[in-house]
């Protein structure tokens, strides 16, 4: 019942907030504007990945896989903490061991990779997919529609116990994101999952900063329902 509840709650979010995105995919890939304009804003990183993953699975087209290499840096650490173990770790601001990218999809940089251009946070789209190398369009900023190239790069992370290093593409599907990271970003349209408690952290004066807005529809959804809809305005996310 509670897996029910939740797949009606993503599909509902992912209809207000990203429209017959199955039908547009073919626009989507020709004109990154209506994509870069929208997002699902959720309080935590595992909300944004399932919603993630939801919303890519109802795109029909090939999909490539990459998987990371994950290994600890001290070398006497690998009876204690083998690579499978390391596989099945999802941590913020990391990327997953299996990255599961389609040619059109919304990505996010997770590093500053090649600054100003690829800093962490910046929006792009993916336009082609090879071995070692994902071709991007950058969706914002001052470099917006610019061609760029992100490689694999070793990463590690600094809030394990322990010392490991993967090897990645610095990058997360980016059709949600959380609150924080939406922050610098301008969006049309927007859907705000408020199912996980982030009133104590002030987390929705983001997305609803009230001197930050003028034309947007934005729908907040709390638990199964819609409580609020925001119309005509557009907010600036600082």
């Amino acid at each position: 019942m509670r897996s029910k509840k939740q797949t009606g709650r993503r599909q509902l979010l992912m209809e207000s907030s990203l429209p017959r995105l199955p039908s547009r995919e073919g626009k989507i890939k020709r004109n990154h504007d209506w994509l870069c304009e929208r997002a699902v804003l959720a309080a935590k990183n595992k909300d944004v990945y399932q919603f993630n993953n939801f919303i890519q699975a109802s795109i029909q087209s090939e999909e490539i896989i990459y998987k990371s290499i994950d290994t600890v840096v001290e070398a006497d650490e690998v009876v204690n903490y083998p690579s499978e173990f390391l596989n099945s770790l999802d941590l913020p601001g990391m990327p997953p061991h299996i990255l599961k990218l389609k040619i059109g999809l919304p990505i996010i940089m997770l590093r500053n990779v090649n600054q100003p251009k690829l800093c962490n946070g910046t929006r792009l789209a993916v336009k082609k997919l090879m071995n070692n190398v994902v071709e991007a369009t950058i969706l914002t900023g001052p470099f917006k529609g610019e061609d760029v190239l992100i490689p694999r790069i070793p990463m590690i992370p600094t809030d394990t116990p322990f010392k490991f290093k993967t090897l990645q593409f610095p990058i997360r599907l980016a059709f949600a994101i959380t609150i924080n990271k939406a922050q610098g970003h301008s969006l049309e349209l927007c859907g705000l999952d408020l199912g996980a408690d982030c009133f104590s952290h002030g987390q929705l004066c983001v997305p609803v900063s009230a001197n930050q807005i003028a034309f947007i529809s934005t729908q907040i959804m709390v638990k199964q329902k819609i409580l609020y809809t925001y119309k005509y305005w557009k907010i600036k996310l600082f």
